[in-house]
Parts: C-alpha cells; sequence; structure tokens
C-alpha cells in the first residue's frame, strides 16, 4: 500500500468508526440508556447518553 492509500484507508476508517459511535449514542439515548466511560482522575462513570450528545454538541 502507499501512503496515499494508508492514508485513505485510515479516513474511511475514521469516518466509519465515527458514525457507529453516533448511532450507538442515538440509539441509547433513545431508550435512555448510560454509557460507560473512563477518564483520568474521574475513574469509570455512567452517563446518560443523552448528556454525551449535548456535551458534543456544545464542544
Amino acid at each position: 500500500m502507499s501512503d496515499k492509500e494508508i492514508k485513505e484507508f485510515i479516513d474511511k476508517l475514521d469516518a466509519g468508526l465515527k458514525l457507529a459511535e453516533e448511532r450507538m449514542l442515538k440509539e441509547k439515548s433513545l431508550k435512555g440508556e448510560n454509557v460507560v466511560v473512563y477518564t483520568e482522575g474521574k475513574g469509570i462513570q455512567h452517563i446518560p447518553a443523552s448528556q454525551i450528545i449535548a456535551e458534543k454538541i456544545l464542544n
């Protein structure tokens, strides 16, 4: 694979992962479910999917 092909592949993979994450968050939000998130300093948290969607819109 050339560098251009590798970059195109990575871009497609990133776009697919972003789409999958958006769909997962929308589905969980509609069901009123939480998402488990780990961050340094705060550890494991259960956050409502609707809150994550709202924060991504604001950021």
